[in-house]
């Protein structure tokens, strides 16, 4: 009777724990789909926008254009380079890579493309049972997984204003990209 018992225990938690390893494993195939939707948009959005009206700013406190377009590549490597692959962030003030620092309208669109790439090959690898691993997130304690959810939005967020910005110049924005 007990080998029963114990023999229905193994086959429960091995159904269990198989189900939950399939539901991460969902988690990073659809997020990494989501990721690269919102390349291709970003980088639409970009190219519609006039390397002359780079420096466009909606109001003088603002970021640019640029600034906005560069700060989605920063934030990006930060959150999936250094909270998530535990590399150490790069120094904004020393640091230039992923500044606009006199880059052309081009530098900035492939050096976005780049970054999305890092980021896409790092969560393509990353091991799903560490998603659950909790960090310091300016003082709230988030997991790894919030912090993906959180790199998705901040994309959106600095997006969102660029689509703004292309409107405030009389251009039509690129049509949505559905999933991102």
């Amino acid at each position: 009777m007990k080998n029963i018992i114990v023999l229905i225990s193994i086959v429960l938690f091995s159904s269990f724990s198989s189900s939950l390893f399939a539901q991460e494993n969902n988690f990073i195939e659809e997020y990494l789909e989501r990721l690269e939707n919102s390349r291709k948009y970003l980088i639409l959005v970009a190219e519609t926008m006039p390397k002359g009206k780079y420096n466009f700013k909606a109001t003088p406190e603002s970021m640019s254009f640029s600034e906005n377009l560069m700060h989605i590549g920063w934030a990006m490597d930060w959150h999936s380079q250094s909270l998530i692959g535990g590399r150490e962030a790069r120094d904004w003030n020393t640091d230039t890579e992923l500044k606009v620092d006199n880059k052309s309208k081009e530098e900035m669109i492939d050096k976005i493309d780049e970054t999305f790439s890092k980021t896409i090959e790092l969560i393509s690898n990353f091991d799903i049972n560490k998603l659950d691993e909790r960090l310091d997130y300016f003082g709230s304690n988030r997991t790894k997984r919030q912090i993906l959810l959180l790199l998705a939005d901040h994309i959106t967020h600095h997006r969102g204003q660029m689509l703004v910005y292309l409107r405030l110049n009389g251009l039509k924005p690129p049509r949505y990209v559905l999933y991102q």
